[in-house]
């Protein structure tokens, strides 16, 4: 698909990701343990640069913003959602940000 990213984790030749820290991180442990590859395409979120990785059993319709033409993770498309919400790409905040310190500076 366009515009994804790709992980791949190889664990063949470790001892591979402890479950907890698997599930911490949101990967099923029965994929990141000892001597698994774990191949997946990824997204990254337009507002936050969170990258997600995608479950290609997700049902649920995935976050998208229609200003800025791209995906959004959960948690900004659910942001988006809420009452006096205004709209700010992470190139508008590092704009933004740029701007002030060179005022400052």
């Amino acid at each position: 698909m366009k515009n994804e990213g790709y992980l791949f984790v190889d664990h063949r030749a470790s001892p591979g990701l402890p479950e907890d820290v698997a599930r911490k991180n949101g990967l099923d442990p029965k994929l990141t343990g000892e001597g698994k590859v774990l191949e997946a395409a990824t997204l990254t979120c337009a507002h936050c640069k969170t990258v997600v990785i995608i479950n290609p059993g997700r049902t649920r319709e995935r976050g998208r913003c229609w200003k800025c033409a791209a995906y959004v993770c959960d948690n900004c498309s659910f942001a988006m959602k809420q009452p006096g919400y205004e709209h700010h790409s992470w190139n508008e905040l590092v704009d933004s940000i740029l701007e002030k310190g060179m005022q400052n500076g």
